[in-house]
């Protein structure tokens, strides 16, 4: 795999942003690294990262770049600050630019499919509620949505024992986000955009997993049971439990479940030993 951070600007953001980018490269000497290469444009995942994080958490925590490579994806992991992949009531307009922007910059910039079936969306609490927004959101532009530690609206900890949060800093950022706007019946609203995509011809598949100690389990619980009360599981919705919390150690764990989910074995992708 080739690694690169990239640094550009953002015209929606109107400022620099930075994104960490994994490719594949057919190598056959490599000690330690099987790779597969896939002939054309490679099939892309959109890895976001969660509050507290950035665009490099995924590469320094977890062993994507491999996991990457054993399956001939790309990876692009960009920034986003607190911003929950919001347009922002007070900040930056991260939803355009993460769901519409970055993909234009990062296929000028290199050999990315924009085929649906070749995309997918994933990402870690934050990055899962946003990942889970923006794939159901975009049902024409992703095959594939993985949602790890997380809900479809995460709302306010409950039970939470780690300190990670305060009340006040939780409802700050909810303000930053959306200047303490009634949300319901918009694009921030995950469940009733779900809702309004029935009956599309393509909808993106969702893998969704969180683990049994996590504070973020009820919201979690609470987007299993709307799925899967959907008639016919439109969206192929597969949730998954294990033991864990919300940590790395679970992530790490668990992004080679959705890799292996989305089946991308495929006779014109060769393996180079």
């Amino acid at each position: 795999m080739a690694f690169m951070r990239v640094e550009m600007f953002s015209s929606v953001l109107h400022t620099c942003v930075s994104a960490d980018v994994v490719i594949p490269q057919a190598v056959s000497s490599e000690i330690g690294m099987a790779s597969r290469e896939a002939e054309g444009r490679h099939p892309v995942l959109w890895l976001l990262h969660g509050a507290t994080d950035d665009h490099t958490t995924w590469q320094r925590r977890t062993s994507i770049e491999r996991y990457a490579a054993q399956r001939g994806l790309a990876v692009v992991m960009p920034a986003a600050e607190l911003s929950a992949y919001a347009n922002m009531a007070h900040g930056g307009d991260f939803y355009h630019y993460v769901a519409e922007e970055l993909p234009q910059l990062m296929r000028s910039i290199f050999p990315l499919s924009d085929r649906r079936e070749d995309n997918f969306i994933a990402g870690n609490s934050m990055g899962g509620y946003g990942a889970m927004k923006i794939g159901i959101n975009y049902p024409d532009r992703y095959g594939a949505i993985g949602c790890f530690s997380a809900g479809a609206s995460n709302g306010k900890p409950r039970g939470n024992k780690s300190g990670m949060f305060t009340d006040e800093r939780w409802q700050l950022r909810n303000f930053m986000q959306t200047g303490g706007k009634d949300m319901e019946g918009t694009l921030e609203d995950t469940c009733w955009m779900a809702r309004q995509n029935l009956g599309r011809e393509h909808l993106p598949r969702i893998y969704h997993t969180c683990g049994r100690a996590d504070f973020l389990l009820d919201d979690a619980r609470r987007t299993r049971d709307f799925f899967m009360s959907m008639e016919g599981n439109p969206y192929q919705y597969k949730y998954r439990e294990y033991e864990g919390d919300h940590s790395w150690e679970y992530w790490d764990a668990h992004i080679t479940d959705f890799l292996d989910w989305l089946n991308l074995d495929d006779p014109g992708v060769k393996i180079v030993n």
